[in-house]
């Protein structure tokens, strides 16, 4: 299997395009027509890991995080991203970071926190908007029901926790073929034709434009498809920042902190003050989420779990919330079970590790 393979691989799952626009996600090191010999999933891209990826003759490391976020003016060494980056070339090493797109689809990093803490009835915090489309095209009414077997097939029609999703209205469309024209419906040259039509509205993720306009022409009895591309500002509720989710039932505060920390393999909780109250409705963003805590308490949430707030960040939670830091690494830690998950379901035919080492940067006492 290629790098590109696998590059394609998980852009189908969270697609590039909705990573962050200061992001750096994709292939950073590395030549796409690559065979993998191995691949080893990491959080972080240290030189540690690089060692150990060679160590275990892993041509490819799979990270949240990528290496390089910024320019690269030259290679001297003189930090570890340029060390990072040179030892990758000498020893053909790719590397792929599969990061903010990751965080902002439902099934991805925040997902894996709520499965975790076993929060019930999970929905995005934030959810994104601008990346919904509608497409809307006519057919025979007798050829319908195929065109949008394939549509579907395709992608199209998906709302929330729904498949298969569309809208049809009966009308009447009318048409003349020129003499060089091949009509599905009367002959070329012709008089005009006055045929009873569906028009059909499927919604379509803006990532999965290409393929379902290419479906809809291939399974369209007409010569030229009539059809238009509406771009909405709908909230799309499968892409976002944070997510919330409820416990099965109230517990005390004190409960859930317990519960966190072992579940999420924190050396500490910082958190805001305790109250009596019990806590049910849960917010997470894994990674930095203090920008999500006005969302968190709009949404009702009793407690907010994510990392890196800052001192006077906490004052912003006003009683109204319990803040909950568990760390950057902490959060973020069991992203690379996800990346097994996808390339397990692959069936990928060479070796799959995850890193042992903890790259973690900040230590407790």
């Amino acid at each position: 299997m290629k790098v590109a393979e696998i590059i394609r691989l998980f852009d189908a799952y969270a697609p590039f395009r909705y990573q962050e626009s200061y992001d750096k996600s994709g292939l950073q090191v590395g030549d796409p027509n690559d065979t993998v010999t191995g691949a080893l999933l990491s959080l972080d891209i240290t030189e540690a890991v690089l060692d150990e990826a060679i160590e275990k003759g892993c041509n490819l490391i799979i990270a949240h995080h990528p290496v390089i976020f910024s320019g690269i003016k030259n290679l001297t060494g003189r930090n570890y991203v340029q060390r990072v980056v040179q030892k990758a070339i000498k020893h053909d090493i790719n590397l792929l970071a599969v990061h903010t797109n990751l965080d902002n689809m439902r099934q991805g990093v925040n997902q894996r926190i709520a499965e975790r803490l076993g929060l019930q009835d999970t929905r995005i915090l934030a959810p994104l908007s601008g990346n919904l489309l509608k497409l809307c095209t006519y057919v025979p009414t007798a050829q319908a029901e195929h065109l949008r077997t394939a549509l579907f097939a395709a992608g199209a029609g998906h709302i929330g926790q729904y498949s298969e999703c569309s809208f049809s209205s009966t009308g009447s469309g009318t048409f003349r073929g020129s003499k060089d024209s091949k009509p599905f419906i009367g002959t070329a040259g012709g008089a005009q034709e006055k045929v009873q039509e569906d028009k059909i509205e499927v919604l379509v993720p803006v990532h999965l434009k290409n393929r379902v306009e290419q479906a809809l022409v291939a399974a369209h009895p007409y010569e030229e498809v009539a059809f238009d591309w509406l771009q909405l500002q709908n909230h799309n509720p499968e892409t976002g920042a944070g997510m919330t989710g409820s416990l099965p039932l109230p517990v005390p505060a004190t409960e859930f902190l317990a519960l966190l920390k072992k579940q999420m393999k924190a050396g500490m909780v910082r958190h805001t003050a305790l109250t009596d109250k019990a806590v049910q409705k849960i917010a997470v963003c894994g990674g930095s989420g203090s920008f999500l805590l006005k969302d968190a308490i709009a949404a009702g949430a009793d407690v907010f779990v994510t990392a890196d707030f800052k001192y006077h960040q906490f004052f912003d939670a006003e009683g109204k919330i319990l803040i909950a830091d568990i760390g950057h690494f902490e959060s973020e830690q069991f992203t690379v079970e996800i990346f097994d998950d996808i390339l397990k379901k692959k069936n990928v035919t060479f070796a799959v590790l995850l890193s042992t080492l903890d790259t973690n940067p900040i230590k407790y006492f």
